[in-house]
């Protein structure tokens, strides 16, 4: 995306029918698959999630998390956000080890983000929930119709 692209598209507006986002070519990313990958895999946003309530030492982190995270899962996850400046990690020199984990000032920032995402969420499950069963519905009548 170019430094001076940061228009929106609506549907019905000036751009109608343009993409969201355009990168200046297919190689250049515009620094947002790096994100999306991130943030799109099963568990960073859970993370995110828990964290956003304040620091939590890494047992107590997977006992929040929904869906039953495994250690290692949970560790690599953590790395990744650690990595990508959203979570910090604190070790405290006991025996054995203690180790601490909180949303840095930009994992905080995302917060505002995936709690708009969950409200988007909420307010559509309804409409989500009937496109899916029309969906399934019409595949389901044209799944009979191919058989017969």
């Amino acid at each position: 995306m170019s430094a001076g692209h940061t228009a929106i598209t609506t549907p019905g507006g000036t751009g109608a029918g343009e993409p969201v986002i355009s990168c200046e070519t297919p190689q250049d990313e515009c620094g947002v698959r790096d994100v999306l990958d991130r943030l799109g895999d099963k568990w960073s946003v859970y993370v995110v999630v828990e964290l956003a309530s304040g620091v939590l030492r890494f047992k107590e982190l997977q006992r929040r998390i929904h869906g039953g995270i495994s250690q290692r899962m949970l560790t690599l996850t953590v790395r990744r956000l650690e990595r990508d400046g959203l979570v910090k990690r604190t070790v405290h020199p006991t025996i054995p080890p203690q180790v601490e984990y909180e949303l840095t000032e930009l994992g905080h920032s995302l917060t505002h983000l995936v709690k708009s995402l969950a409200d988007w969420s909420i307010a559509h499950r309804p409409d989500i929930a009937a496109a899916r069963e029309a969906y399934d519905e019409r595949a389901a009548q044209a799944e009979a119709g191919t058989a017969g």
